[in-house]
């Protein structure tokens, strides 16, 4: 089941002889779940045929953790005034955290 996108996505999928950019925003959906190996995510917009559009992406667990340790690196681009980010931020890997271990 997918849910609302809360916020905003931008996707850019460069090759030598194309290019190709989208946005998701509010009036898209996403599915995000972990199976067996890794993250799978889908991104769509919904619409007629000239406006769909869906991105798939599926990250194994040990490139996930790098991006963690990427992010967690990069903490200090948040501005430390932006509370509200970095709280939505906290709760989820909180939640991620409490998942992980109850499971």
């Amino acid at each position: 089941m997918s849910r609302p996108v809360p916020d905003k996505a931008e996707i850019a999928l460069e090759y030598p002889d194309k290019f190709y950019v989208g946005t998701f925003e509010h009036s898209s959906r996403f599915e995000a779940r972990l199976d067996g190996s890794g993250v799978a995510l889908v991104l769509q917009h919904p619409g007629a045929a000239d406006e769909r559009k869906s991105v798939h992406l599926h990250i194994n667990f040990g490139l996930l953790a790098g991006i963690l340790r990427e992010l967690a690196g990069s903490v200090a681009a948040i501005p430390k005034d932006d509370i509200a980010h970095r709280e939505q931020l906290a709760e989820a890997l909180d939640e991620l955290r409490r998942a992980l271990r109850t499971s």
